[in-house]
């Protein structure tokens, strides 16, 4: 663990930012690619370590298989490895061990699959074990849609690829839909048919043609800058390769901006984020269903400006790398904001008079934590206490920081 320190001396951020592909469109690619046997050429692969140590596993011949803190990489290898009936076991850090992973794991032995826990029942370490024959599998499948996307995402990757394709019947809801489209759009382009039938998305057995996908760049890494830029006294922020489609849900962050003054213009290189005074409301409402991973950005942006806002749709939230929520709470008393709970309306109230901390925040070996509160440095020195941490998502984020005129000291 290596702490940081950041501050900003003029408040003013002009930078030119070339942000990296998106790790979550990067991911499912090379899933799809290992799955045709290479035939895909994939462009502009995001550089996150998660990404990176994909591209290993998919190589690997070892028996055990380590994702270490990849919770996209545990749940898309367990399909991906029942679909090539490979013999593995997956596993990764403590933390990992403790994430939930019983709705895929439930779904894949519903269909026939071979899945069992090495551990605890319920969470990784997992052992595939091949199976006698693929075209005995059950090509209908139950699971739940409010656990995670991700395990949902896993067996649509897999679904073009079965014998007798796959219906996916979802038993609750659907959170973080937009994560799902992403998928679905993936495969489309790659000439997969997908149906919805109320609540339910059939894809059939497709042979899929070499071609290229072109990998767009991460908004997720992009809503720091908005970030930035809203807490910045003056920004003009152009971020490269920044495309105006809603193929990543977290595009939603450029509407949700322009009530707080930061406008996105989209050109021939990318978008342009600027700074404009407005009157903007002091106390607001979101649902963070669909785009679990803005809810730390917000959260942090809106304390220190002293935003009241209800939170609402964070229960995904509580087992990503780290318990988010606990985090968000601890760390915001640094300073003097609560994220508390309400039992009667299902909220988390974020309320207080931001008092900057003379407190390393912690990180929590979570990236996001990292740099959703990084933008604080706007409003006054601020420490971090791990600054490996981003390489999770975003290698060159104080790289990039630096460029924009903070002041970056490890």
């Amino acid at each position: 663990m290596s702490q940081i320190t950041l501050s900003h001396p003029t408040r003013i951020v002009k930078a030119d930012i070339t942000l990296p592909g998106s790790k979550s469109e990067s991911n499912r690619a090379l899933i799809l690619n290992a799955l045709t046997g290479g035939k895909l050429a994939l462009n502009n692969l995001s550089d996150a370590r998660d990404t990176q140590q994909l591209i290993k596993l998919l190589a690997s011949e070892d028996e055990t298989i380590d994702v270490i803190d990849a919770g996209t990489s545990m749940r898309f290898l367990t399909a991906y490895y029942c679909a090539t009936n490979q013999h593995k076991i997956i596993t990764g850090t403590p933390r990992m061990q403790q994430r939930p992973i019983a709705p895929l794991v439930n779904a894949l032995s519903e269909m026939g699959f071979d899945v069992r826990y090495v551990g605890e029942e319920g969470f990784p370490p997992l052992e595939i074990v091949p199976i006698k024959s693929l075209e005995r599998l059950d090509d209908e499948v139950y699971i739940e849609g409010n656990v995670s996307s991700q395990f949902i995402t896993a067996l649509l990757l897999i679904a073009p690829f079965l014998p007798n394709g796959l219906k996916v019947n979802f038993t609750t809801h659907l959170a973080s839909k937009p994560y799902i489209d992403m998928t679905l759009t993936m495969l489309e382009s790659l000439g997969v048919k997908h149906v919805w039938q109320g609540d339910s998305v059939q894809i059939g057995h497709t042979a899929i043609e070499p071609m290229a996908i072109n990998i767009g760049a991460d908004w997720s890494a992009a809503s720091y800058w908005y970030s930035i830029a809203f807490l910045a006294d003056g920004a003009e922020i152009t971020l490269r390769g920044l495309q105006n489609d809603y193929t990543q849900g977290d595009r939603v962050v450029a509407d949700w901006m322009k009530r707080f003054g930061v406008l996105t213009e989209f050109t021939s290189v990318g978008a342009v984020l600027t700074k404009t005074k407005v009157e903007y409301p002091m106390v607001m409402k979101l649902n963070f269903k669909d785009n679990p991973d803005l809810a730390q950005t917000f959260a942090a942006m809106f304390a220190a400006k002293n935003i009241i806002c209800t939170f609402s749709g964070l229960d995904s939230l509580k087992i990503k790398e780290t318990d988010r929520v606990l985090a968000l709470q601890q760390e915001l008393r640094k300073i003097g904001v609560r994220f508390d709970y309400s039992d009667m309306y299902e909220f988390y109230q974020l309320k207080g008079s931001f008092t900057p901390s003379t407190k390393p925040f912690a990180t929590y070996s979570d990236h996001r934590m990292a740099m959703a509160f990084a933008p604080l440095a706007l409003m006054g020195e601020i420490s971090l206490d791990d600054a490996s941490v981003i390489d999770k998502s975003y290698p060159a984020f104080w790289q990039h920081l630096t460029q924009a005129g903070f002041v970056v000291l490890a």
